[in-house]
């Protein structure tokens, strides 16, 4: 298979992911002003996660556009319907926002996540040999974060916060990973989430304080719209618990069965850069 990637401001993640692609052939451009001189109907489809194309100019031309145009829907899409046309939003809970607005009538909305790479996330300890706890936080409130370590410090129990709004520098991030037992996830809405999914790849159990709406994003005024932090997930991974109140049940639940969850062969099956791959081509294929 051969394909057009318009890569423009692509999201460095989902350009890592096509790069390391290896049953299909891309051919990588870095803006749509340089389709002018292609024949894009000599490659199997277009894919321009960032910027629209007029596809009535290509009749013959299958596209695959976003998730980068932007949060909400907006006019951007008005040129880009078509036959032959889909919009990739990451994930199911993205998908049903986005089918509440009338711009998206007769706009193939579908979620294709980009593959998380397996070979540099890795797991190199067995988790009896792992001693550390980590806590992630991104974009919450400040008060969840309080209240998580409250409970860990009460139970003489030595993490360490890697916040995504402090910075962190990533190679920290995996050596960490690769050294803990287990990581205590606080985050906000993801559409797709690859800090979450780069976790589960090191093979770290994950006890995740779960959102249900989009106005849980901490500094921002969104509105009440249903979102999860774990667009992709399944009971290999750890738990997920919602409320303060639910937070030491399943804290001791967790614990009891850590050495039980296999959140690295969840990714393998599901996320890894061949599963998506292969997701890709079929999605393609059945255009």
């Amino acid at each position: 298979m051969r394909i057009l990637f318009i890569k423009s401001g692509v999201h460095h993640k989902n350009l890592n992911f096509i790069m390391k692609c290896k049953k299909i052939q891309f051919h990588i451009v870095n803006s749509v002003n340089e389709i002018n001189n292609l024949d894009l109907t000599t490659f199997d489809a277009v894919i321009s996660p960032c910027d629209p194309i007029n596809v009535t100019k290509y009749p013959n031309v299958k596209f695959i556009f976003g998730p980068h145009f932007s949060v909400f829907p907006d006019a951007k899409l008005n040129i880009i319907k078509g036959p032959k046309t889909a919009y990739n939003l990451l994930s199911e809970w993205v998908i049903n926002i986005w089918k509440a607005y009338p711009i998206c009538n007769d706009l193939n909305l579908v979620k294709i996540p980009f593959g998380v790479d397996t070979d540099k996330f890795i797991d190199n300890k067995n988790i009896k040999d792992r001693n550390k706890i980590m806590i992630y936080c991104k974009h919450r409130n400040p008060q969840d974060l309080l209240f998580i370590e409250k409970f860990l410090n009460n139970r003489d129990l030595k993490y360490s916060v890697f916040s995504y709004d402090k910075r962190y520098n990533e190679n920290d991030y995996i050596n960490y990973l690769q050294d803990s037992k287990f990581c205590i996830w606080v985050d906000a809405h993801e559409s797709q989430g690859f800090a979450v999914q780069e976790a589960l790849s090191c093979n770290v159990p994950l006890l995740v304080w779960n959102i249900t709406s989009m106005n849980q994003e901490y500094g921002r005024n969104y509105q009440d719209l249903k979102a999860t932090t774990i667009s992709y997930w399944d009971n290999k991974c750890g738990e997920v618990f919602y409320n303060e109140n639910q937070f030491e049940n399943t804290f001791n639940k967790f614990i009891e069965n850590i050495e039980r969850y296999k959140p690295r062969q969840f990714i393998l099956d599901v996320l890894s850069i061949d599963a998506c791959e292969n997701r890709l081509i079929q999605f393609i294929n059945n255009m």
